[in-house]
């Protein structure tokens, strides 16, 4: 899996643990081994204008994404020759609204870039929050993806 990260933010970020987490991510929801992820740290003031261009909000947000070839998750059934090949999409985060949010969930930086990298996957995965079950469903997914990033063993192999 081809994950490409472009640190334009001025935060000094793990650029190769963003890579191995969108890996192992993009692994573990079963897509094509060649599909291709980008992700682009930017500052706030390059994420509030994508946010005024894209959604037309006010302020810089802490993810946004852009899904390109409207890829799914795969199934254990499906071989690896049968999953579509393709770019997934391009992913922004903003370091530095991620920090502040971090700071007030109690679990700081890199854990809030953690959860607002598969955050990014699962939206350009098609998963969405606007209704309740579907917030239910996303949070869901996000959680055990994060859990087993976190296992014992699996930051290593990612």
């Amino acid at each position: 899996m081809n994950v490409e990260v472009n640190n334009e933010s001025g935060v000094e970020i793990d650029a190769h643990g963003l890579m191995r987490l969108s890996r192992f991510v993009m692994s573990s929801l079963r897509l094509h081994p060649e599909c291709e992820l980008s992700i682009k740290l930017v500052d706030e003031d390059t994420m509030a204008r994508y946010h005024v261009e894209f959604l037309d909000l006010p302020g810089p947000t802490d993810v946004m994404s852009w899904p390109m070839d409207e890829l799914r998750p795969g199934s254990d059934a499906d071989a690896d020759d049968d999953l579509p090949l393709g770019h997934l999409g391009d992913i922004a985060l903003c370091p530095t609204v991620a920090a502040a949010q971090g700071a007030k969930a109690g679990h700081g930086t890199w854990a809030e870039l953690e959860l607002l990298t598969v955050h990014g996957i699962l939206h350009l995965l098609g998963y969405d929050h606007a209704e309740p079950a579907e917030k239910a469903e996303m949070w869901d997914v996000q959680g055990r993806l994060l859990e087993a990033w976190r296992a014992p063993g699996n930051r290593l192999e990612a």
